[in-house]
């Protein structure tokens, strides 16, 4: 990678059809307002780390983050019935169809992100 990638982040993130990150929101406690927040820049990330997190697909909800605007993901997107999550290649093509043109078999534009999840 160099230099001016690692300052400027990846290309992708500054298409305006693509979210530049994807948050997952866990309440900590049931039908209360406080929640932790969890991150990627990659929906396949997310679901990774959040799997690893020991967290299940009906404990969150998804949003893809644009700039000045984020959109909840239908659940039905990253997971197969509300406890499994999907993972690649599965979820590559479940996302195929929300993000047209940019995920492609065997490659997507996303591949220039950091898979890596945080939080909270």
């Amino acid at each position: 990678m160099n230099l001016v990638r690692r300052i400027l982040g990846p290309d992708s993130k500054y298409a305006p059809d693509l979210p530049y990150t994807y948050e997952a929101r866990v309440a900590v406690i049931e039908g209360e307002d406080l929640i932790n927040s969890y991150f990627a820049d990659t929906i396949c990330g997310l679901v990774d780390y959040l799997q690893a997190e020991a967290i299940a697909p009906s404990q969150v909800r998804i949003f893809e983050i644009f700039e000045g605007e984020e959109d909840e993901i239908p659940a039905d997107l990253y997971s197969r019935d509300g406890e499994t999550w999907r993972h690649r290649p599965e979820i590559c093509r479940t996302f195929a169809a929300h993000y047209p043109g940019h995920i492609r078999e065997g490659s997507c534009d996303f591949r220039d992100r950091d898979r890596r999840g945080i939080g909270p």
